[in-house]
């Protein structure tokens, strides 16, 4: 029943315009608005991004792009600004902030309302 339709996934921001300007200017998305909020386009992908005056930012990945070049995205990242996390332990990262071994090779940041992204290279 449900494969037939689309789905999308969604999450919820404390600043529309503040998440407007960053995921259309600063990650280059392709962003539509709406009453309801914020439509972004990552390839084929759509997700919804949607005000919330009581918003918590997720202290989960809440969405992953997938990269050829982990370095090149993450240092192209950083010039427009953006800041990556840095963690010890089981998912330690490096300098960069990109996390290299027993996983996936990843880097995480977070949006102006603290949902924590990624950039995650794919082979």
């Amino acid at each position: 029943m449900l494969e037939a339709n689309k789905a999308f996934s969604s999450f919820s921001v404390n600043d529309l315009q503040k998440a407007k300007q960053f995921y259309g200017q600063t990650l280059g998305l392709k962003v539509k608005e709406s009453p309801e909020g914020l439509e972004l386009n990552a390839g084929q992908q759509s997700i919804f991004v949607y005000p919330k005056p009581n918003h918590e930012p997720a202290t989960f990945t809440v969405l992953n792009f997938q990269v050829k070049d982990i370095d090149a995205a993450v240092d192209e990242l950083k010039q427009k600004g953006v800041s990556f996390e840095h963690y010890e332990g089981e998912m330690k990262t490096d300098k960069k902030g990109i996390h290299r071994e027993g996983g996936p090779t990843i880097a995480w940041f977070k949006d102006p309302a603290g949902n924590i992204l990624s950039v995650l290279e794919s082979g």
